[in-house]
């Protein structure tokens, strides 16, 4: 019987804040060693899968196992449906959607996060060709994030919200918890209509999200969610304290 595919999530559960999560190096070699067919996928729209697979190769820890951020998934999904887009991130993952730019009269409009770049002016640029009837695509729409592990930022997903709120349009969400992004790591791995394992730290776009699709979660608190105090829908098939705890479970289904 062929293994179900284990999709991991980046921030939380291997990375954090700017380093490796602790035992990252072992959890990659048991994942090589069991032969599981597993992906690294991230809402983050900082970083390219290059960019995770070059933090780990810096740290000295081998990493063979494909990855997919939510701003690749954006362009494959882009390059799909439009020929002409405009697109609201960072200017290193702005570029790879290059051949699709436009200034003017875009198809659809793609936001991700500019970080510390948002401004009264951007909101407004997006809202008005989103109000002029561009399609709205969000790479991802989570709420806040912890760019240094430790405080709490607000994130892409309030900014999509405000602009949601004034056109009346709801986005097209591509990353987490979006089926869409799901489907297009699994199918990296061989089998986009397959069931699978979802190993992430947010109970809300990494378990549910998951589960709602046909995965089982395995929710890690070493990220965003830190109990399961006063859920009582979408629990999680598994819970874990750390990453060797993880490998115990893991080593239990492979």
């Amino acid at each position: 019987m062929k293994p179900l595919p284990l999709l991991i999530d980046f921030d939380g559960v291997i990375r954090l804040g700017d380093v490796p999560a602790p035992d990252a190096k072992e959890f990659f070699n048991f994942i090589d060693k069991k032969r599981i067919p597993a992906c690294v996928i991230s809402n983050s729209t900082l970083k390219t899968s290059s960019e995770i697979k070059e933090f780990f190769h810096n740290n000295n820890i081998e990493f063979n196992i494909p990855a997919i951020t939510a701003s690749e998934a954006a362009l494959k999904y882009a390059r799909d449906k439009y020929k002409r887009v405009k697109v609201y991130c960072i200017k290193s993952i702005k570029k790879i959607f290059a051949d699709l730019l436009v200034e003017k009269n875009p198809e659809a409009v793609i936001v991700g996060d500019l970080v510390d770049g948002w401004s009264y002016d951007i909101l407004n640029q997006i809202f008005r060709d989103v109000y002029a009837g561009a399609d709205f695509i969000a790479m991802q729409k989570n709420k806040f994030w912890k760019p240094d592990g430790k405080n709490l930022c607000l994130d892409a997903g309030s900014f999509i919200s405000a602009i949601e709120y004034a056109t009346g349009k709801e986005a097209l969400l591509i990353g987490k918890p979006s089926s869409i992004y799901f489907r297009t790591a699994l199918k990296i791995l061989g089998d986009e209509n397959s069931s699978f394992y979802m190993l992430g730290d947010d109970l809300e776009t990494d378990i549910t999200g998951a589960q709602k699709i046909g995965g089982k979660g395995i929710l890690i608190f070493t990220g965003k969610t830190k109990s399961l105090i006063e859920v009582t829908e979408d629990l999680p098939a598994y819970t874990t304290n750390n990453l060797p705890e993880v490998i115990k479970i893991l080593d239990g289904l492979y």
